[in-house]
């Protein structure tokens, strides 16, 4: 009871804060030790502003629009796509489902290369690729829209991540291959198995190439954990989920190189590797982005128009949530900021430890 009591003036304090807000926020049990402050609110369509030098930009997708802002603010390129397109902080492309012979460009506007190849194109960071017609092959282009290498299968690629070194992709048989970025060579090839119905939902790989996971199967779908010994992976961890549907699945390695986040149906699962501990969080919708902050770990989940904002500290707990409505949105993190948008607004929101 003195526990409840101690902490009723932060949330007194969390709720005016989240009040006097730019998006209309639900906050619940924030972390005592942050502070979440609004810096300012930005609508996308406003007058562009130059990029000056040395000021670092996030790109942003809302809808039919996608554009750069820089985190003091200013709208740096705004474009509105009538059908598909694919951005980074990098580069970003506009293409129909016919895509071929596909400009992109760099983040100021300015035409970088052309991908020379029919299919639809996936940018990730700085790196290219090309899902070819009929989802079996994939090509991944230099920086100039050219081939560095090409992987031409027969069955249907159901997962697909890209680090710096490796390329990791599953498949509808619920086998997974790994490439190296430099040869496309696969370097390492394994099926998880483990389910009547095996396919790859999501897949990562960690930084170093060291660990893969993956959800995968239906009926006795599960999570599983490799370490990658030489060229031979080894499952050190797996656990069977509680679901009822073959959905897709986010799997992503976090930046502390010990802990992997899975997502299933309404569920956050946090694995720490380091430690062997698993952790299932139940929530009320389906995770569609992960992002890292310094010291916190955000993560967006959409239930019909409602949209909602999970955070998760560099432990194993869920630490608090904030729910708005909206058409579209998107998360990105900074420095000690997080950016939420909404439909046609930005909104910058400090994070300090106090």
């Amino acid at each position: 009871m003195n526990d409840t009591k101690s902490r009723v003036p932060l949330f007194i304090t969390i709720a005016l804060i989240f009040s006097i807000a730019y998006l209309i926020f639900a906050a619940k049990k924030l972390p005592k030790e942050y502070q979440f402050q609004p810096i300012w609110k930005i609508n996308i369509t406003k007058q562009i502003t130059e990029l000056k030098e040395g000021q670092k930009q996030h790109y942003f997708r809302l809808g039919n629009n996608l554009g750069y802002f820089t985190e003091d603010g200013n709208i740096t390129l705004y474009k509105n796509f009538p059908h598909l397109a694919s951005i980074s902080n990098e580069y970003f492309t506009i293409y129909n489902n016919y895509a071929k012979n596909t400009t992109f460009y760099e983040n100021n506007g300015s035409a970088k290369g052309v991908i020379n190849f029919e299919g639809l194109p996936y940018i990730v960071e700085n790196r290219i690729y090309v899902m070819l017609p009929g989802g079996t092959s994939f090509i991944k282009c230099n920086t100039d829209g050219n081939a560095d290498w090409h992987y031409e299968g027969i069955l249907p690629i159901t997962a697909f991540s890209s680090q710096d070194k490796y390329t990791a992709v599953g498949f509808a048989d619920g086998s997974i291959s790994i490439f190296n970025n430099d040869t496309g060579t696969a370097e390492i090839e394994f099926s998880p198995g483990g389910s009547d119905f095996p396919v790859i939902l999501g897949i990562d790989i960690s930084d170093s190439g060291d660990y893969i996971a993956a959800v995968c199967g239906h009926n006795k779908q599960r999570f599983v954990l490799a370490h990658r010994e030489e060229n031979q992976p080894k499952i050190i961890y797996h656990t069977f989920l509680d679901t009822k549907g073959a959905n897709q699945s986010l799997v992503h390695f976090c930046n502390d190189n010990s802990r992997v986040i899975y997502t299933f149906e309404k569920n956050i699962g946090i694995y720490d590797y380091k430690q062997n501990q698993n952790n299932i969080i139940p929530i009320n919708s389906k995770i569609i982005s992960i992002r890292e902050s310094d010291t916190l770990i955000f993560l967006l989940g959409k239930n019909s128009s409602e949209y909602s904002v999970y955070i998760l500290e560099k432990t194993n707990t869920l630490e608090g949530s904030f729910s708005f409505k909206a058409e579209t949105a998107f998360i990105q993190t900074g420095k000690n900021s997080l950016y939420v948008g909404k439909d046609d607004s930005i909104s910058k929101i400090s994070l300090e430890r106090k």
